[in-house]
């Protein structure tokens, strides 16, 4: 499998890519701790300034994202999308902040866009499991499946892109693309993912 894919669903493009398992295993690691630290993951909440219906939203600290190289992991791909997509170089990448989302059985994350001017999500758990629909001969199932939406459908011209969450992937996006998170049934396992807001400037 690539490492590094440019996608071409709809208008924008997106870009697929995988986390380093060390890095997963780095990042649920603190997540862990965090979240076992009841003044540290009320510092740290999230959940009150973003629109995410899940049971808990959370900052990471700039430390830790320092110590993991995460700026870096994230600004590197942008660089190669640009260079690919745009023919440009990256000037300057400014990580606004980046928060871990845990899901569980019957959350969800309404239509919704980013500030910044990228963004991505990533997966560090999911269920194996979720659910089926009340009309499980539908050949579509989206439980706990991220969809991206642009513009509206027209002839040869699909407006929505559904991606199946899949631990490791990581997809960076324009932070106008709209998007929404579906709930899932059938599990009590948690459905973790981490997400990041950025700025960019590119050279002349």
């Amino acid at each position: 499998m690539k490492n590094f894919e440019v996608l071409k669903p709809f208008g924008p493009s997106i870009v697929k890519i995988k986390m380093p398992d060390k890095m997963i295993e780095e990042i649920n690691e603190y997540v862990d701790k965090v979240i076992q630290d009841k003044e540290k993951i009320k510092k740290l909440n999230e959940g009150d300034k973003l629109i995410g219906k899940v049971q808990q939203e959370f900052l990471m600290e700039v430390n830790f994202m320092k110590q993991i190289r995460w700026a870096e992991f994230l600004a590197s791909n942008v660089s190669s999308w640009a260079k690919e997509e745009l023919n440009k170089e990256i000037r300057n990448f400014q990580l606004i902040k980046s928060w871990v989302v845990r899901q569980f059985k019957n959350d969800y994350n309404p239509v919704h866009w980013h500030t910044g001017d990228i963004s991505g999500v990533g997966y560090l758990k999911v269920p194996s499991y979720l659910g089926n629909t009340s009309q499980p001969d539908k050949k579509t199932n989206e439980n706990g499946k991220l969809q991206l939406i642009f513009g509206s459908p027209n002839l040869f011209s699909k407006s929505t892109f559904i991606v199946k969450p899949e631990l490791g992937d990581f997809y960076l996006f324009p932070n106008y693309l709209m998007h929404t998170v579906y709930p899932f049934t059938g599990t009590d396992e948690e459905r973790r993912s981490v997400s990041f807001n950025a700025q960019v400037q590119f050279s002349k």
